[in-house]
C-alpha cells in the first residue's frame, strides 16, 4: 500500500494522497533549484494534462531544506505555481516525514501508485537532456497501470540531486 499522507500546497490547503478515488497517483518529489528536476519539468507537467482526464492524479512534492536552499521557500514555490509552472498540487513536505517515509533520495524521484500501492519508481525517461523522449518511462507506467497489467519496467534508477536533508 502507497503511505497516505496529507501536506499543505503553497497556499496552505491540505492535499492528500488519495482523497479523489483515482485510479493511479503519480507522486513527484522535486525542487526548484535542481538542474535535473528542472530539465525534467516541462516534461512531468505535460503528463500530469495528458493524463489528468484519465483518472491520474498527480503531486509533486518539495522537501528540501528551505533555510540552507532559500530557492526552495514555500514564497518561491508560491511564485511558480502563480505563474502557471505547474500542472497539480505543488506540496511542501517541511518536516521531511514525507519524503522519509517514501525512500525518495533525488529530485525528481517519481513514484507511480495504484489502490495496491508503488507500482513504479524512478526517471521520468532515460535521459534529462532530451525532452524528445517525453517521461517514456512514466508514461508506460500509466498506461500498464490504467490498462489493468502489471508495469513492465516497475524501477528504474532516479537520477537528480540529492535531496537535501535537514
Amino acid at each position: 500500500m502507497a503511505l497516505a499522507f496529507t501536506l499543505p500546497d503553497t497556499s496552505g490547503t491540505p492535499v492528500s494522497l488519495h482523497e479523489d478515488g483515482a485510479a493511479a497517483a503519480v507522486v513527484v518529489f522535486t525542487c526548484n533549484h535542481c538542474p535535473y528536476a528542472l530539465a525534467w519539468h516541462d516534461r512531468l507537467q505535460a503528463v500530469a494534462r495528458d493524463y489528468a482526464d484519465r483518472g491520474v492524479r498527480f503531486l509533486q512534492i518539495n522537501a528540501n531544506n528551505a533555510e540552507k536552499y532559500p530557492r526552495d521557500s514555500v514564497e518561491s514555490m508560491r511564485a511558480r505555481v502563480n505563474g502557471g509552472e505547474f500542472a497539480g498540487p505543488y506540496l511542501v513536505d517541511e518536516s521531511q516525514e514525507v519524503a522519509r517515509a517514501w525512500g525518495a533520495t533525488v529530485t525528481p524521484d517519481v513514484f507511480v501508485t495504484d489502490a495496491g500501492g508503488v507500482v513504479y519508481r524512478g526517471a521520468p525517461d532515460a535521459d534529462y537532456n532530451d525532452p524528445s523522449l517525453d517521461a517514456a518511462w512514466l508514461r508506460a507506467a500509466l498506461e500498464d497501470v490504467l490498462a489493468g497489467r502489471p508495469v513492465a519496467k516497475a524501477e528504474t534508477k532516479p537520477v537528480g540531486c540529492s535531496i537535501k536533508w535537514k
